[in-house]
């Protein structure tokens, strides 16, 4: 291996770790806006599906936690939550609310998709893991799926939540 070789590669490693550090950032933000969110769902939402809610709730908290202990172990600092979020769109009622829920776990899934592109091989795992439970609680919340969850945004030329394109307080 030539000196040349070594540099490039740790270049390649540097850049690599960047890239993976950036979408565990968006992930935590994206986390952080379910958060929020789901405070909302859950003021609108009754009976059985207030369950559904809190356990989405609890369980973007605990994943949010968990992605603030990565941002740390790669060495950035973990991105703090907004005041606020705007959201798409007025939740009067418990309808807008599974349609808000739902929405938010199809970006969810992007955000997740773009941690698999980028993460090592536990990361991968782990976002792969996301990915999949978002899914399926957007399915549960809108009552069908897509053929490829994560992807529904690319298609539309959307930037998922906690993207770069994506202005802070946004959804």
């Amino acid at each position: 291996m030539t000196a040349g070789t070594a540099r490039g590669s740790r270049r390649d490693n540097d850049d690599s770790r960047h890239e993976e550090l950036t979408a565990v950032q968006a992930a935590l933000a994206a986390e952080h806006a379910a958060v929020y969110v789901y405070g909302v769902v859950g003021g609108r939402i009754a009976g059985g599906r207030r369950k559904e809610a809190q356990a989405a709730y609890d369980g973007h908290r605990a994943r949010r936690d968990a992605l603030r202990r990565v941002v740390r172990d790669l060495g950035g600092t973990p991105q703090a939550a907004a005041a606020a979020y705007k959201l798409p769109f007025p939740v009067p009622d418990e309808a807008a609310a599974a349609r808000l829920a739902a929405e938010l776990e199809d970006r969810l899934a992007a955000v997740y998709a773009d941690l698999v592109r980028a993460g090592g091989s536990v990361r991968r795992r782990e976002a792969a893991a996301a990915l999949r439970e978002a899914a399926v609680r957007s399915v549960r919340w809108r009552g069908s799926g897509v053929a490829f969850p994560g992807l529904v945004e690319r298609a539309a030329d959307a930037a998922p939540s906690g993207s770069a394109s994506t202005p802070a307080g946004a959804l």
